[in-house]
């Protein structure tokens, strides 16, 4: 199969890579030409483990290219993939679909013959009908289908779940568009992955209901969290007992400092902002992005009050700024919220983040960076956990808590506990719902 990958960002990318992995001929289409030439000199413009060798692996097999040229690059393709941005606009909690309508505005003069139009990117209800019209209007000549197939991917774990997925989701209208989608996941068919084919609505649908449920579990626990410190309960052990109820699962029930990332919170506000479009408030998921909020700026407490009721004069070490490990990605991560709160407070930051400086320069301003933890707390007041990085799971605590001018540890991953941190000199720890 011959496929075009509009947008080369991180869903375009690695969707595109997997594809020519499966054998198809894959070019990825951008405007940025900048990217365009990092990905033709073999450079990953984001960090993903595993993309850069398997990007390579693929151009050398001559499946996959990159162009700016989207005329020649969707010429003679069974499928063009729609994944550029869907920010939420300002304001108002809508999806923009500024770029999906441009996307799909400039597929529509460069069809040739039958083509399958797949929305990838993840779009209220009833874009792909947007889409359709779109098309038609701009080029009423055109032999098309559109598609919906949103993504399920997790930033650090992508690879992996685009080849060995819980399920892959496809929205058609016409038999001729599931024959063509069939031919391009025919991989996964063959290994009895599901694929479940819908209509266009429930389609898009499935991807906002599945982020939103997602994003309550997280808030549930973080709320259950905050009783359990005020009862005497111990988050972990709730989690676990209630994880093992096969009805409720183990997964998104760890305590924290909230959800941030590229999807929970674009897509939760989208899916109130759907509700309230449609009359019918979402009024479970209203509350999640609330309490989200206030999870937040409990975890800033949390850090007040083991620095001594004040921020002003400390030195705290933060460890972990990106919204999750494994990735590079900072858009609406916990820190974004928490670190300018201490700095705003007096305190002095330093940041330490495998990934994260390279957003986090900019985001983050009046930090200082150390590449190394241990550098960082040194005659520090204050730790902090709050990204859990691999990095930062075995730690030398007896080191840390000796090169600190207070030892105090605030761990917003529950990483460690509290009878390691005291045992290892710290004089304070402070972990979430425990």
């Amino acid at each position: 199969m011959r496929i075009a990958m509009i947008g080369t960002g991180y869903v375009g990318l690695v969707s595109g890579v997997c594809f020519s992995d499966f054998g198809h001929d894959v070019i990825c289409v951008d405007k940025a030409e900048d990217k365009i030439r990092m990905l033709q000199a073999g450079q990953v413009p984001i960090y993903e483990p595993g993309l850069d060798v398997l990007m390579a692996k693929n151009v050398a097999a001559g499946r996959l290219g990159f162009t700016t040229d989207l005329a020649r690059a969707v010429d003679g393709a069974d499928a063009v993939f729609i994944a550029v941005g869907t920010p939420t606009r300002r304001g108002d909690g809508h999806a923009d679909l500024t770029y999906v309508m441009a996307a799909a505005d400039e597929i529509a003069r460069a069809l040739t013959g039958y083509t399958v139009v797949v929305t990838k990117s993840t779009v209220p209800v009833g874009t792909n009908r947007k889409v359709h019209e779109t098309i038609s209007t701009a080029n009423p000549e055109a032999e098309f289908d559109v598609a919906s197939n949103p993504e399920f991917l997790r930033e650090g774990a992508a690879i992996d779940d685009f080849m060995r997925p819980d399920r892959v989701v496809v929205g058609v209208e016409s038999d001729r568009a599931a024959q063509v989608m069939a031919d391009i996941y025919r991989p996964l068919y063959l290994r009895d992955f599901p694929i479940l084919t819908t209509d266009l609505e429930s389609a898009e649908m499935i991807k906002y209901a599945a982020n939103a449920f997602l994003a309550t579990k997280i808030t549930f626990i973080n709320e259950i969290a905050g009783l359990c410190e005020r009862v005497g309960a111990d988050v972990k052990q709730v989690s676990r007992g209630i994880g093992l109820d096969g009805r409720i699962g183990n997964k998104f029930l760890h305590a924290g400092p909230g959800y941030g990332g590229s999807c929970f919170p674009k897509d939760t506000a989208a899916l109130a902002r759907i509700g309230q479009d449609h009359a019918f408030p979402m009024q479970i998921t209203e509350t999640v992005m609330r309490v989200n909020d206030e999870v937040k700026k409990r975890m800033i407490e949390k850090i007040r009050d083991a620095c001594g009721d004040s921020f002003n004069g400390k030195t705290i070490a933060v460890l972990g700024v990106t919204f999750k490990p494994n990735t590079d990605d900072m858009r609406d991560a916990p820190s974004l919220t928490i670190v300018p709160a201490l700095i705003g407070g007096g305190a002095r930051v330093r940041v330490v983040d495998p990934q994260g400086r390279a957003e986090g320069e900019a985001l983050l301003p009046g930090v200082t960076w150390e590449d190394d933890p241990y550098a960082a707390v040194r005659d520090a007041d204050a730790v902090v956990l709050l990204t859990e990085w691999n990095e930062f799971r075995a730690l030398n605590l007896s080191q840390m808590a000796q090169a600190m001018k207070t030892p105090r540890m605030v761990d917003l991953r529950n990483i460690y506990g509290r009878e390691m941190a005291l045992k290892s000199g710290f004089d304070t720890y402070v972990g979430v719902g425990r």
